[in-house]
């Protein structure tokens, strides 16, 4: 519980020297406020179009996790495929490496030709970036299984399925761990591009839509509730996995 307090009271003290140092930018540079807004502005826009950011964020957010969570299941099957059957790694691996070699973004707007301007290419956007940091840092972890596990196992004359269940997939689950908060950071960055790229609907589209009418407020308000979507979803994901590495010790 104190941990927790100071996180707070350090993230605090962290959100408001940023914004101090953002009203400090505006006051001694004098940019006008439709290039640059200041914190006061931004709220007051928050507060003004809460219903308006609050439907276009609804959108967005429908999307992030959807696309987040089929982007994990799809990484995590992938993973233990890869480490299962050699001929899986034979076949899939390269073609994973080279299709990390085009950047997902370019992908975007041909996922909206084929898909459309609805939810589904905005999902497939998110599924495909998350997909791959996770299925390389989980596969990575199955693969360096330590000698004296891989010896117990051999010893004990363990199956590959067995193996992978009881040993592999434990002692990979802080590479997982990190592939996913690679993927958090990165999925609401693929969101807001699809968003861009083509949509009705969305943080993105509105974003888009304040910066061509000269409301500069509103696209950073949109940015502001972006970022709150990015961060509540970290703080899930650190928290589990705090969870997780407790409880071991807990069942002790």
């Amino acid at each position: 519980m104190r941990r927790l307090k100071n996180s707070f009271v350090r993230g605090m003290l962290a959100f408001s020297f940023a914004l101090v140092l953002w009203q400090a930018v505006v006051w001694f540079s004098g940019v006008p406020h439709f290039i640059l807004p200041g914190p006061g502005r931004v709220a007051t826009s928050l507060w003004d179009n809460a219903a308006l950011l609050w439907e276009h964020a609804r959108f967005t957010a429908l999307n992030l996790l959807t696309g987040l969570a089929a982007g994990v299941a799809l990484g995590v099957v992938t993973a233990l495929n890869l480490a299962l059957s050699p001929a899986a790694r034979l076949l899939l691996r390269p073609m994973l490496i080279f299709a990390q070699a085009v950047p997902i973004f370019a992908l975007a707007p041909i996922l909206t030709l084929w898909l459309g301007y609805g939810a589904a290419s905005k999902i497939v956007v998110v599924m495909l970036v998350v997909y791959f940091p996770v299925t390389s840092a989980f596969f990575d972890g199955l693969i360096r299984l330590p000698a004296p596990l891989a010896d117990l196992a051999q010893i004990m004359g363990a199956s590959p399925l067995r193996r992978l269940l009881l040993l592999q997939v434990p002692h990979a689950l802080p590479a997982l761990a990190s592939g996913l908060r690679l993927a958090v950071i990165t999925a609401p960055f693929a969101v807001i591009i699809g968003e861009w790229v083509g949509s009705s609907r969305g943080l993105g589209h509105l974003m888009l839509m304040a910066n061509g009418r000269g409301k500069t407020d509103l696209m950073f308000a949109a940015l502001v509730v972006l970022a709150a979507q990015s961060l509540v979803l970290f703080a899930a994901l650190e928290r589990l996995a705090k969870g997780r590495a407790k409880a071991p010790r807990t069942g002790d």
